[in-house]
């Protein structure tokens, strides 16, 4: 697959992503920012019928790069690959010390309270995995900010910005649905939506220091629902 360029920009917006299609939004000497589509794996999986990935189209053309973080499949947006080891060790510490501000869009059930914060606990739910869980005992500390962006009455659904504090697996599904909102379309948790409906959850926005001069980057693409 021919991977799709954009010019070499410090701060970047780019067009609303297609489901279809892998946009590499931004790329230098050290890192590629890439819009992963709906329904992709970050990286493979197990069995043959799962080593398609974002990771692996990547490197098809950039041998070197190594993924940074992940977005789930079900999950749509912006992703960092580093271009390699020395750049993907210092964007990960950035992103393991919470220095990296992500903004994620979600469409979920009903009409929460305008603004909040759900810290909720959560942890691997081992028995029906890879589900996880609220888990006051075990569960490791877990903090999302939300703000609600519209409401639509008719479908009594509402547009949501996120902003998880904490990168836990699952976090913004589990949480959401921990408070009786379910993101729409999710099928592992809820079943939330149409039938085959996509997971109504995209990474909107990263901002980050580049790991070679520190100067500040960011990207916002707007989600395709």
């Amino acid at each position: 697959m021919s991977l799709a360029r954009t010019p070499t920009l410090a701060a970047l917006t780019c067009p609303a992503p297609r489901d279809d299609g892998l946009a590499i939004v931004y790329f230098d000497a050290s890192l590629l920012v890439v819009n992963k589509p709906a329904g992709l794996l970050s990286v493979p999986g197990r069995g043959e019928d799962k080593q398609d990935c974002l990771a692996g189209r990547v490197q098809a053309e950039y041998p070197e790069a190594l993924i940074v973080h992940r977005l789930d499949m079900a999950t749509s947006g912006l992703l960092v690959l580093a271009r390699g080891k020395t750049m993907q060790r210092r964007l990960g510490t950035q992103f393991a010390n919470r220095q990296v501000d992500k903004r994620y869009v979600a469409v979920v059930k009903g009409l929460p309270p305008l603004a909040g914060e759900i810290d909720l606990p959560l942890a691997a739910d081992w028995p029906n995995r890879p589900r996880q869980k609220v888990d006051p005992l075990a569960g490791k500390p877990s903090r999302t900010r939300y703000q609600v962006l519209s409401h639509d009455p008719l479908t009594n659904t509402t547009r949501l910005a996120l902003w998880p504090d904490t990168g836990r697996t699952h976090q913004l599904r589990v949480h959401l649905l921990a408070i009786g909102h379910p993101i729409i379309g999710d099928e592992l948790y809820a079943q939330a939506g149409g039938a085959g409906q996509r997971l109504l959850l995209h990474a909107e926005s990263l901002a980050f220091a580049h790991p070679e001069t520190a100067r500040p980057l960011a990207f916002c693409c707007p989600p395709p629902f």
